[in-house]
């Protein structure tokens, strides 16, 4: 008999959400893709260099031009200078540069601080690498950190810090203010951070988003992650990018070369393209999901669902407790997919202990207008 490496892992709630959405045709705003195609310019760049013949291996750090370009945004965006060559790689995928990042780091008895709720994956990358995460609870109205419980979860063993934002699944942002504060706390201390930011450019109502590479002092010891999944609309090409101080690179990519060596070619080439012909995509990404948010939020608003307007990714939160406050989230999640033809995500998934009182789903509002109406006109029905 196989002991599990992993015994209290199965299949995610994603995976899970989709197929029954798909099962029983309900309109699935559970997992977070678009249902609309990324940029025709972009897509017409694979197929060019498909036909040009650039579909062998790609460098193991990146393309060297699609770094460049990662470059030159991250200036563009945040006013920093990242050296393409020794700062930046390009992953298949941000989970793939979450791993890669944690075993770079994490060895047998160290801790790494999650903040709950949090993206799944986190978790059982620290475990493989024979670390242990300690959790640290969220606000539970405003997804904010409570400094106190994260300077009382501080230990000489503590290695890692996980931040997320804009943050999956609540869509709360981390200000300036804050990494000044997480930065002041961790000054003396040997720790380095994972600063998940793939939704970077979803941040709404005229808020600059507050990246990590904008902050020397964290910069420094930490592994910024993004995803052009996430960016131009192409969840299925799973393809991302690692920010990270020339050392630290250094190390990532001794795992990385291990786990995939290196992304797919022709989808590498296109993205260098559409990047230098069209910097202005991610300038105007927050108007974008924006507009979609405000009308979903708009058309929900005569349901019995109560939310506060997220802040950023393309995720909503809404408050279940007025219509079955009996069923705990996942129950609703199923109850609303089976019944009434919209999938959703239960927010106790992203838990290590649920808060019993919570009643909320994260629906996805990264879709075409039509699909946001037909799911709204739904869940007011109920």
């Amino acid at each position: 008999m196989i002991s599990s490496k992993l015994p209290n892992v199965g299949t995610t709630i994603f995976t899970t959400m989709s197929q029954l959405a798909v099962q029983t045709g309900a309109i699935n705003l559970s997992q977070g893709f678009p249902d609309f195609n990324g940029p025709q310019a972009l897509l017409d760049a694979v197929g060019r260099h498909v036909s040009a013949g650039h579909n062998q291996y790609a460098p193991m750090t990146g393309l060297p031009a699609l770094r460049q370009q990662v470059a030159a945004k991250v200036a563009r965006s945040y006013g920093v200078t990242v050296d393409a060559d020794s700062e930046v790689t390009i992953t298949p995928g941000a989970t793939e540069a979450i791993f890669c990042a944690i075993h770079a780091i994490i060895r047998d008895g160290d801790e790494v601080i999650v903040f709950d709720p949090c993206y799944d994956s986190y978790e059982p990358a620290v475990e493989l690498a024979g670390g242990r995460c300690v959790h640290v609870q969220l606000g539970a109205s405003d997804f904010a950190i409570d400094w106190q419980k994260l300077s009382d979860a501080l230990s000489p063993r503590t290695r890692m810090i996980i931040i997320n934002s804009p943050h999956n699944p609540s869509g709360a942002l981390i200000s300036r203010a804050e990494l000044d504060q997480l930065a002041q706390l961790i000054a003396e201390r040997d720790i380095y951070l994972i600063s998940d930011e793939v939704y970077e450019h979803l941040v709404f109502d005229g808020v600059a988003h507050a990246s990590v590479l904008a902050h020397p002092a964290l910069a420094q010891r930490a592994f910024v992650v993004s995803s052009f999944g996430k960016t131009y609309h192409v969840t299925g090409w799973k393809t991302g990018y690692v920010i990270a101080p020339p050392a630290l690179t250094a190390e990532l990519r001794k795992v990385h070369q291990y786990v995939n060596f290196c992304g797919v070619t022709p989808l590498q080439c296109a993205l260098a393209d559409f990047m230098a012909e069209h910097p202005e995509h991610v300038e105007e990404l927050p108007a974008f999901y924006q507009a979609k948010r405000d009308l979903f939020c708009d058309l929900l608003g005569p349901s019995r669902f109560r939310f506060s307007r997220s802040a950023g990714t393309y995720f909503q939160l809404v408050d279940y407790s007025q219509i079955r406050p009996d069923l705990n989230d996942v129950d609703m999640a199923l109850w609303l997919t089976r019944e009434h033809g919209v999938a959703t995500i239960p927010v106790s998934v992203f838990y290590q202990q649920p808060m019993a009182e919570q009643r909320l789903v994260r629906l996805c509002f990264a879709k075409r207008e039509e699909t946001l109406r037909e799911a709204a006109e739904k869940l007011c029905a109920i």
